[in-house]
């Protein structure tokens, strides 16, 4: 062992070293290492990285003496190296797929060319032209290989998104990625121009029954030995690689499928011609052995092809539904046959052959039919309702609204029909305890919703009922249909007064519930509860599981000694709760004030509840008005009450926090930063987080714009958000016995969870407010994304800390989110806000999002200069604006406009403006933008560059919008600067045009 073998011996240990790659020199030193090497079990370099090395190096030009670059040179090293390309292509069997996949289209053009050559292809003859019947087999089958490449070439390129593959690499060229995507075009545009030829041969094809033989990689030695005779050894059936005509008929069915599929966008005729190759190459694939060929049909995609082709044709084949369950279901469509096609729904409850999503097409397609017109489907579209609503009661979905609107007025037969899919749908031999409970759940949700009790009554007396349900579970559902069954017309028979009602009247108690549930008469109420109290002792605040009253309150009105009053308290605070969640504010005052006057006689604390409830109620009445443009300041007894319940002292008073957070916002939204600073007592800041909130928000706006040593209030602000936007961290051991490190997405330290405070600060109004918020999570944001030259701007931004002590615990996402969602609010509330916008525009191009950007950069001159007819302030259009506005037109490859834009820095960018326009890939209008340019610097440099290029017209163009006097350098520097705001205006709005 050498000195150096021992070191890497020593280094690797016992570990296997990975073998070192083969050069392509080496092949071509010796070239039976070739085959060797490509029937390892994992060559490196790849078969076709061979072939682009092999054809990299066989197309390198040569340079001779007097240094002059010359075509490549046919001389024997490139011969073989070609010969070697071949022959690895022949190892593959010629497989285009697989020799697409890896190879670019001028690699793989140039291997084909190579093939028609070694193959004796007659030269300058057109492949239509040629009798493929009469040539040599090799020569036919490289002829056919050709010509089915480029058809598939043409259908791969129209689709929307190609991988980039590697290619030789092209010497002498400026830009190596631009000359591959030239030279693709170029083929491409040949091989369009040829399709039609190349059509025509491949159906030509077709009519040829006998075999056909392919270039192994025995043949091509001989080719090699000895060109003039080797060709012609191939016509035996022993040489090459033999390729029955069923195979390569199959193939190339498969491939003129394609190009006529592809060229049915534009004649959809065609796709009947597509229909039928990709027929025949089905046909063709089913009776076709298992062995490799030539023929690789990806046969996923045939069955997409033919899909689509028998709905673009409308084509009906009988056997097809036979085998596949969507067929049969296409097949029914198409024939009318509603029937089977809901007894195919029924079946399809058992055995989930069909997705969800396309049962649901099926009922949304028919229900499209019967809303055009076609009445007869009424009944079909119910019973598909009935049959996907028992398909999603078992799969645990929710059910559609369809069905629920079907259950409040369903006939007999819909019921009848539902109980027969439940039951089929439940067949003993498929049966879990999953879907019995599933099924359960379902029977129960549907008496629940039948207002019919007699429908109701039909579907407990049905045997799934019976089986399904448990016995406390039927017990439930029966008394909940007796209880309707007692219920009365109370629009008929109003309830007497409880005064009238005589004492040896017996009224049903599940009357008066039914009553109590549906009345919003405080008196009404009450005097329901009188009665019912007089009937039975028991809690009636319980009647309805919908009444709700806050957490904080349960506890003292279930206090509550009597009864009776315990329960109207509970009621009244519930009904007028639900009343303000569906926005019946009348009815919920008069249910609050009813509560006030009741408790007021017994209870100060619930007096102070009902008075708090009162004042939120009208703090978000005012809010409300406020928000649909009402700019009236609210009145002072509002305001009085708002600061009495920010200096409230009552202990053991249960307070809400929402109450605090509105009385919050209220103060906020209306500038009275002052009394929020000064007054409010220290007790109810700390146990309440948004009065804390408002405090500190309240601070740092009275402080601005102030020194620097003022700026303690914004100190704290700042770390009470970056403990909301914190991640909490914990430990966990594994099973190994290793730590490791797990993030919670929302830190228990802060006041505040971070959804709750983004619902606080969707809450405010005031512009100031929001501006500090704004600038205080642009500042946050810029610090966790750490990238100085693309920060966000905002304004008052100086007045936060440049840095965290612990960034690692800030959840970045959080940051981000937060910001977008607070700018995108403050923006609803005001877009006309030019700070605001500048900021949602920088948001987005910190984002990458160039053209979301330019339409934000422009808005906020838009609004700041009467679109543009006044000069944007330099303020607002900094020259870092301009540079984010010219990078965001360069990367969307509209450079005329950076050039134009270039002109609007203080010190015009020559540099950036003259690469800009030696681009050519300009996706912008291009000379009609060059009316807007007035410096003559740039319009001198258009000028030279077109007449450079030999573009004549663009050249007149620019030489006529240097020849306006205007923009003549003697004329005095007004009517310079006059014709150069004229041009910015119209310019922008060109712009504005573009991008709104």
């Amino acid at each position: 062992m050498s000195a150096e073998a021992a070191d890497r011996e020593a280094v690797s240990g016992s570990r296997p070293c990975t073998p070192p790659q083969a050069s392509w020199f080496e092949f071509l030193l010796d070239p039976s290492l070739l085959e060797q090497h490509l029937q390892g079990p994992r060559p490196d370099p790849s078969p076709v990285q061979l072939i682009v090395q092999f054809l990299e190096q066989a197309s390198k030009p040569s340079v001779n003496e007097q240094n002059q670059v010359q075509p490549p040179a046919d001389n024997r090293r490139n011969r073989t190296l070609k010969l070697m390309a071949l022959k690895v292509a022949a190892h593959l069997t010629w497989d285009l797929k697989e020799l697409e996949k890896g190879l670019t289209i001028p690699v793989l053009n140039m291997l084909l060319n190579e093939l028609l050559c070694a193959s004796r292809v007659p030269p300058g003859v057109k492949h239509v032209d040629l009798d493929l019947s009469t040539l040599p087999p090799t020569t036919a089958m490289a002829v056919l290989i050709y010509n089915r490449w480029a058809i598939r070439t043409i259908v791969l390129s129209s689709f929307p998104e190609k991988q980039t593959k590697p290619g030789p690499h092209q010497l002498n060229m400026m830009s190596l990625v631009q000359q591959e995507k030239e030279l693709t075009e170029n083929i491409l545009s040949v091989l369009r121009e040829q399709a039609a030829d190349s059509i025509t041969v491949l159906e030509g094809a077709l009519n040829i029954k006998k075999d056909f033989y392919i270039h192994t990689l025995r043949t091509l030695d001989l080719l090699a030995a000895d060109p003039s005779t080797a060709n012609g050894e191939t016509e035996s059936s022993t040489a090459g690689l033999r390729i029955s005509a069923d195979h390569l008929h199959c193939q190339v069915h498969y491939d003129l499928g394609g190009i006529y599929f592809q060229q049915g966008c534009s004649d959809p005729s065609v796709y009947e011609k597509a229909r039928e190759h990709f027929r025949k190459a089905r046909e063709l694939l089913t009776k076709l052995d298992s062995t490799p060929s030539l023929c690789c049909v990806d046969e996923q995609r045939l069955a997409g092809y033919w899909s689509a082709c028998k709905t673009l044709t409308e084509a009906s084949d009988p056997s097809e539904s036979q085998h596949t369950p969507y067929g049969q279901i296409s097949c029914l469509m198409r024939n009318h046959d509603y029937g089977a096609l809901i007894e195919a729904f029924i079946r399809d409850n058992v055995t989930f052959s069909l997705p969800n999503s396309f049962r649901h097409s099926i009922e949304l397609e028919l229900l499209h039919k019967l809303q055009q017109g076609d009445k007869a489907l009424e009944e079909v579209c119910h019973k598909l309702c009935v049959c996907n609503a028992v398909r999603d009661a078992l799969e645990g979905g929710v059910l559609s609204v369809s069905f629920h609107q079907l259950l409040l007025k369903p006939s007999k037969n819909t019921i009848s029909f539902l109980l027969e899919v439940c039951t089929r749908s439940m067949e003993k031999e498929h049966r879990s305890e999953t879907s019995t409970r599933k099924m359960a759940l379902l029977i129960k949700t549907v008496c629940n919703r039948l207002e019919d009790v007699s429908l109701a009554l039909m579907v407990s007396s049905h045997k799934l009922f019976v089986e399904l349900l448990q016995d406390e579970e039927k017990k439930v559902l029966m008394e909940q249909m007796r209880k309707s069954s007692a219920t009365v017309n109370l629009s008929a028979k109003p309830l007497p007064s409880f005064y009238d009602i005589p004492a040896s009247v017996s009224v049903n108690i599940s009357q008066l519930e039914q009553q109590l549930i549906l009345s919003l008469d405080p008196r009404h109420i009450k005097q329901i509860l009188i009665e019912l109290h007089g009937m039975a002792e028991r809690p009636f605040w319980r009647v309805n599981s919908k009444w709700e009253v806050p957490v904080d309150y349960v506890n003292v009105i279930l206090a509550i000694k009597d009864n009776l009053t315990r329960d109207l308290v509970y009621i009244l605070m519930a009904k007028g709760m639900h009343c303000i969640s569906i926005k019946d504010f009348v009815h919920a005052r008069q249910l609050f004030t009813a509560c006030l006057e009741l408790v007021t006689e017994f209870s100060p604390k619930l007096r102070q509840v009902m008075l708090n409830e009162l004042l939120l109620m009208e703090v978000r009445g005012h809010e409300a008005c406020a928000a649909e443009g009402n700019t009236e300041r609210p009145p002072p007894d509002l305001v009085s009450r708002v600061r009495g319940y920010l200096e409230m002292r009552i202990h053991d008073l249960p307070l809400r926090q929402i109450v605090g957070e509105e009385c919050v916002v209220f103060m906020l939204n209306w500038r009275e930063n002052e009394y929020l600073t000064l007054q409010v007592p220290q007790s109810l800041v700390n146990n309440n987080p948004y009065i804390k909130l408002g405090q500190l928000i309240a601070s740092t706006c009275k402080e601005l714009p102030g020194p620097k040593e003022s700026r303690r209030t914004a100190k704290e602000l700042w770390e009470v958000v970056v403990q909301i936007c914190s991640v909490s961290s914990q430990h966990k051991r594994s099973s190994d016995g290793r730590v490791s490190l797990l993030k919670q997405r929302e830190s228990s330290l802060g006041i505040l969870p971070r959804s709750k405070f983004m619902t606080f600060m969707k809450k405010l109004r005031e512009p100031l407010v929001l501006t500090t918020l704004i600038s205080l999570f642009v500042r946050l944001h810029n610090i966790v994304r750490d990238d100085i030259v693309n920060e966000v701007t905002a304004e008052h931004i100086s007045i936060w800390p440049s840095s965290l002590a612990n960034l690692q615990s800030v959840d970045v996402e959080a940051v981000v989110v937060t910001l977008k969602e607070l700018v995108n609010y403050a923006l609803s509330l005001n877009p006309n806000n030019q700070l605001w916008l500048c900021t949602q525009a920088d948001i987005y191009f910190v984002t990458n999002q160039y053209s979301a950007a330019m339409h934000y950069y422009l808005q906020a001159g838009t609004v700041c200069s009467d679109y543009f007819t006044k000069p944007v302030p330099p303020d607002v259009y900094t020259d870092q604006v301009l540079k984010r506005m010219i990078k965001c037109c360069s990367l969307l490859n509209c450079h005329t406009q950076v050039a134009v834009l270039c002109q609007f820095l203080r010190e015009v960018d020559y540099m950036t403006a003259f690469k800009a326009l030696q681009e050519q890939n300009s996706h912008d209008s291009m000379d009609s933008f060059y009316d807007y340019i007035w410096d003559v610097t740039i319009l001198e440099y258009l000028t030279y560059i077109h007449h450079k290029r030999g573009e004549g017209d663009k050249r007149q163009v620019a030489i006529k919008a240097i020849g306006q006097t205007e923009l003549n350098s003697s004329n005095p520097e007004e009517v310079l600067q006059l014709a150069a705001q004229k041009r910015k205006k119209k310019f922008l709005q060109a712009l504005a045009k573009l991008y709104f």
